[in-house]
């Protein structure tokens, strides 16, 4: 059988690599703490799944439309302004399946081949992908600890090119968990604008972001009408396994991302949807909020405890759940230090070429959505291990 050259230029997926490799060590008796992959440990909200049990009755659960029920769309534009600061109209939510199908329907909609695309290195790899499966050449833009691996305004416009036609970024970051400055995120969207580029935000960890010195978290589509902005129910809610997510897209999109959705996977998962209005309900409210002050307390755990065995964190995570942790000073690359780390200290991390080139066999990406528990044995095996190295 020949392959399409899509399909065989993708490289795996390190986090899901590793996780393959780490469940045969499991099933061959051996147990191991697993960081590698950004999967809250909690599982969804207790609320959601009661609803879950109670449509499971039989009754016929047949399509919605493309863009989602309208009760959760307007459930989700409420949300949105309430919690980031954003007045959007319903008609303007796209609910997907999982963030994953609205990257897609994004990236569908605006990318033609040969098209560049501005990404930060490192940066989420899977939007990489999407992005190329529609001949898009994306172009990496080398990021430092001194940007908080962020791109920002000026950088973006020194780039800029006449094949350049948008910007996918992400605040909070997958691997690093480092936001960009509001002011800076609003500044480089206007040098995107400005040049007539599209820009998609990927906003799927902003729950989980700390306050600023302004203020909770916002949303960019408080300012930016024309941004494409991506966001979930599987990082602030937990619920990963039910795939559900929503873009908020410019009122011109709007028919544009129905057509595509009904011709890609023709609705989101229905019984996922008609839970997930529990979701904005106060008792969920409070159990999200509950478990995003959890992960402040256990990045804490893991930045002391990383501090103390040796393993320098260059720039503090301020969002998400993962720690981008520089290994050069062990003398293995991240691939070495991660397969090591697997081997004999039987804890499960990401090498830094799941997301870029730049600083790829310098840095691991932890994740630290698993149990405090877990966070401590992982620690106390990697210090363990360095001391043997």
């Amino acid at each position: 059988m020949k392959f399409s050259q899509r399909a065989e230029a993708v490289t795996p997926f390190y986090a899901m690599e590793f996780g393959k490799h780490a469940a045969a060590l499991e099933a061959s008796g051996v147990h191991v703490v697993k960081l590698n992959i950004g999967e809250p440990d909690f599982g969804a909200p207790p609320a959601f799944l009661r609803e879950v049990q109670r449509i499971s009755d039989g009754r016929s659960l047949a399509y919605t439309g493309a863009l989602g029920l309208d009760e959760l769309r307007a459930a989700i534009a409420n949300f949105t302004a309430d919690k980031f600061g954003a007045e959007v109209a319903p008609e303007r939510v796209v609910v997907t399946t999982g963030a994953s199908a609205a990257l897609l329907l994004s990236c569908a909609a605006l990318i033609d081949p040969g098209d560049e695309v501005l990404v930060a290195d490192p940066s989420y790899p899977c939007n990489r992908r999407f992005a190329e499966s529609f001949g898009g050449r994306v172009r990496l833009l080398e990021t430092t600890p001194a940007s908080r691996f962020q791109l920002d305004a000026a950088g973006v416009a020194d780039a800029w090119s006449d094949d350049t036609r948008g910007v996918m970024v992400a605040t909070p970051s997958n691997p690093t968990g480092t936001s960009l400055p509001y002011d800076e995120l609003v500044d480089l969207c206007d040098v995107v604008a400005d040049r007539g580029g599209w820009r998609i935000v990927d906003e799927i960890y902003l729950g989980l972001a700390d306050d600023g010195p302004d203020g909770p978290p916002r949303s960019i589509a408080a300012v930016d009408p024309g941004a494409i902005v991506i966001n979930s129910f599987s990082k602030y809610f937990g619920m990963t396994g039910w795939r559900l997510g929503w873009a908020i897209v410019p009122e011109e999109m709007i028919p544009v991302a129905e057509r595509l959705a009904q011709n890609y996977y023709i609705c989101p998962p229905t019984p996922s949807q008609i839970a997930a209005l529990t979701c904005f309900e106060s008792e969920t409210l409070a159990v999200a909020e509950d478990r995003r002050a959890q992960f402040r307390h256990r990045r804490k755990l893991v930045l002391d405890g990383l501090q103390r065995i040796g393993l320098d964190v260059p720039v503090a995570p301020d969002g998400a759940f993962y720690v981008y942790v520089d290994v050069s000073g062990t003398g293995l690359t991240s691939t070495e230090f991660c397969e090591t780390a697997l081997q004999q200290a039987h804890v499960a991390l990401t090498p830094g070429k799941d997301f870029g080139t730049a600083g790829a066999e310098q840095f691991v990406r932890l994740s630290y959505a698993a149990s405090e528990e877990d966070l401590t044995l992982a620690i106390d095996r990697l210090g363990e291990l360095l001391d043997r190295i």
